[in-house]
């Protein structure tokens, strides 16, 4: 093969995409609100890939996603990765998403702690923001402070992580309230 090639295919949640190239998986897009939108996120970020039949690589992938999506414990240990255009920060965040067992969560501090740059949250947070390999690297199971359970990357399409956790059965999942949002910065009553 050469280049970059591209399946759309059927889940549980809607038309997912994959991306793949020689190496192995460089993304899996979640399903935008309908299949164009999903194909046109593709071509934007990878405009050289051509729709193909997957890989064998890309298969096994896919089977694990789908699989995931019904509610299996799915393993992607097998399945191979293209990072060649991941910085090496991210890569340690995504080995670290990996090691979070199936139904928990870990907060961007816990990652950043873990890789032992206790002050990056932020870049941890950065990173799980760009994680082109939905589902494959749990990223969703990711969290702010406070197990806010905000939208994905890019590639995470129109599905909110609480949902994605909910399949794997993480349990409780805290968000925040209007009143969490706008509390800290609501300006101080005057005194009556």
């Amino acid at each position: 093969m050469v280049g970059r090639g591209y399946a759309i295919f059927d889940t549980t949640i809607g038309r997912c995409g994959i991306i793949w190239s020689s190496t192995g998986i460089v993304a899996v897009q979640l399903p935008e609100a309908r299949e164009i939108d999903t194909r046109r996120r593709i071509f934007q970020v990878h405009p050289e890939a051509r729709e193909q039949r997957p890989s064998a690589n890309a298969e096994f992938a896919i089977e694990g996603i789908v699989g995931l999506l019904q509610g299996s414990d799915a393993d992607f240990s097998e399945v191979s990765l293209d990072a060649s255009g991941v910085p090496g920060f991210n890569r340690r965040v995504y080995e670290a998403a990996c090691a979070i067992p199936r139904g928990e969560t870990r907060t961007y501090h816990e990652i950043a702690k873990t890789l032992g740059a206790s002050g990056a949250a932020h870049s941890v947070a950065q990173a799980i923001a760009r994680n082109p390999y939905m589902l494959i690297v749990p990223c969703h199971r990711v969290l702010e402070a406070g197990n806010y359970t905000d939208r994905l990357s890019p590639y995470g399409g129109v599905i909110p992580k609480r949902r994605l956790l909910s399949l794997e059965g993480a349990h409780p999942i805290a968000s925040k309230t209007l009143f969490d949002v706008l509390l800290p910065v609501a300006p101080p009553r005057a005194p009556t």
